[in-house]
């Protein structure tokens, strides 16, 4: 128990959109997550179009990290319908990818749970199973995702969960966005298990223009991490970095205060604070 990590640093990023021609845009700057985080968290549209010519130049762009990589898919990577052989290469070389209930589980105190998640829209404005069979079809989809997710969630031990996904479970980080297509950046359908299991932080991304953070009616800390987006905040970034500390019950027993912070990570090292949680001893914090 001395040995126990007392923080763990995630980085974060959604939306790379590796193309075939993308070889060496990103190995530079995500070999860095190596010195900044102890785990770095994938949010989907990892490629453009989900081939496997696509899926080994991403691995290519992530071969100089050595910290684990837990991930999900995003829309993007099931365009060639090719998401099954393209899930086993990256499972191949060892990345923790999430998806059908699937978790991770860092260390004795932080797991993580994904899902790809789906559209459909947000609170009472929320697409419903009502009409045509097709209609039905649809928001079945979003349900499944949802159910997957809460599976994933139960079945980690630790006391500190982390959710990943790809569409947005809140509206507040896709606001910036054309309101007219908020119903197909996400749903709140996807918020319901967040609450229900009091998850720490949910990272997303598919909103490029959306807003960083905001809450579940919980109270559940969301941030999108959208490259595009992370790189309006901060043009050399490559990642985000959010640090959990070990919960307090665990934590007593060193003497160590549970909180939580985050910064974005560019190229140069410069980092950005982000939206401290509430609740959380320090606040926001600029440049530890």
């Amino acid at each position: 128990m001395t040995d126990i990590l007392r923080e763990v640093r995630i980085a974060a990023v959604g939306d790379l959109h590796v193309g075939r021609n993308a070889r060496g845009l990103y190995r530079g700057g995500l070999s860095r997550v190596n010195h900044e985080a102890d785990v770095l968290a994938l949010c989907g549209d990892l490629t453009n179009f989900g081939t496997p010519e696509e899926a080994e130049v991403l691995l290519g762009e992530l071969a100089e990290v050595n910290i684990p990589i837990v991930a999900v898919l995003g829309n993007h990577d099931h365009e060639a319908g090719l998401h099954e052989q393209f899930s086993h290469i990256l499972c191949e070389r060892g990345i923790h990818l999430l998806d059908d209930g699937d978790s991770f589980e860092f260390n004795e105190w932080l797991g993580f749970a994904g899902v790809k998640g789906f559209c459909g829209g947000y609170g009472p404005g929320a697409l419903s199973a009502f009409g045509e069979p097709m209609i039905k079809t649809f928001v079945k989809e979003a349900l499944d995702e949802a159910a997957k997710l809460e599976v994933a969630l139960r079945k980690l031990a630790t006391p500190v969960r982390i959710a990943l996904l790809h569409y947005a479970p809140v509206a507040d980080t896709v606001r910036g966005e054309p309101i007219e297509i908020y119903p197909y950046l996400g749903t709140s359908r996807l918020a319901q298990p967040l609450d229900n299991f009091q998850v720490a932080a949910c990272f997303h991304g598919h909103a490029h223009h959306g807003s960083f953070a905001g809450r579940t009616t919980g109270g559940v800390p969301v941030f999108n991490v959208a490259l595009p987006l992370l790189r309006q905040r901060n043009p050399d970034a490559f990642f985000h970095v959010h640090t959990v500390t070990m919960p307090t019950e665990m934590g007593r027993a060193f003497g160590t205060p549970e909180r939580r912070r985050s910064v974005s990570i560019g190229a140069s090292g410069r980092r950005m604070a982000g939206v401290p949680e509430s609740g959380a001893a320090g606040g926001e914090r600029d440049g530890q």
